[in-house]
């Protein structure tokens, strides 16, 4: 699956870059622990989900996704984090 970017480049879906940025803001979040081992899966079922919709998608349905899947882990606060951090 290919994402497009904002600037207009699309590249390959990355579920480790997303896993990434999933514990960084979850790094802000004191509150709500998260494993390496839970985001990976919340990237990989971004991927899932996503592959659903389209062979192409933009960096706003994957934010969309992971932050649903960060809320339906009972994660909201992390969720917030990360809606602001891939802005």
């Amino acid at each position: 699956m290919k994402v497009t970017k904002r600037n207009g480049n699309v590249v390959l879906f990355d579920d480790e870059k997303v896993a990434r940025s999933i514990l960084r803001a979850n790094a802000d979040t004191p509150e709500e622990e998260l494993s390496e081992k839970i985001a990976a899966w919340i990237a990989s079922e971004a991927f899932s989900r996503l592959t659903d919709t389209n062979d192409i998608i933009s960096t706003q349905d994957v934010r969309r996704c992971v932050y649903s899947l960060l809320c339906e882990k009972g994660l909201p606060e992390t969720a917030r984090q990360y809606a602001e951090y891939v802005k």
